[in-house]
């Protein structure tokens, strides 16, 4: 997918006060959580939605809501955020879209999109996307990103459980010459 398709598939918008239902629908449900830890409880998802609607600091990251571009239906987030990784400042990438919305390429096209503005914020940094190490689906996503897989990790997440990962990078386009 190129990048042109991707726009005419999802649209990004800021993160807002009122998508509140939407990460409950996200974060709240056993099955889209099954390989983060479990579904997140109402009171960790209220602290989440204060972070994701607090206001994006230059160069530190953004939290954006999908939006499917033919129905108009909010179907998921993308983001990123700066992330000390093995001694250096990363991008960190991650995306959710609703059970009903997967399988017709808008985490693609969303991601793409998330890449594209990570990289015009700060275009010397890597991306580094951690899904869980069984999660099969976001492992090919990341593939299909173009990301290398750097190898199994573990990451503190959710807070106090180690879960065990894949580290994928995609190198800034300085790095590979892109």
């Amino acid at each position: 997918m190129k990048l042109d398709d991707a726009l005419g598939l999802v649209r990004l918008e800021r993160w807002a006060a009122g998508d509140v239902e939407l990460l409950t629908a996200l974060n709240g449900d056993p099955e889209m959580m099954r390989h983060l830890g479990g579904p997140q409880t109402p009171e960790q998802i209220a602290e989440r939605q204060a972070r994701y609607v607090a206001p994006d600091a230059p160069g530190m990251g953004r939290t954006l809501k999908v939006i499917e571009a033919r129905t108009d239906d909010d179907v998921g987030w993308v983001g990123y955020w700066r992330h000390a990784w093995s001694g250096a400042d990363v991008f960190e990438i991650g995306w959710s879209v609703l059970g009903a919305a997967q399988g017709r390429g808008l985490a693609t096209a969303a991601a793409m999109q998330a890449i594209a503005l990570a990289r015009s914020d700060e275009p010397s940094l890597a991306l580094h996307a951690f899904p869980a190490a069984r999660n099969v689906a976001s492992n090919a996503l990341s593939r299909t990103l173009g990301f290398e897989l750097i190898g199994p990790c573990e990451l503190e997440f959710p807070a106090g459980s180690v879960m065990r990962a894949n580290d994928w990078r995609l190198l800034p386009k300085a790095a590979t010459g892109a």
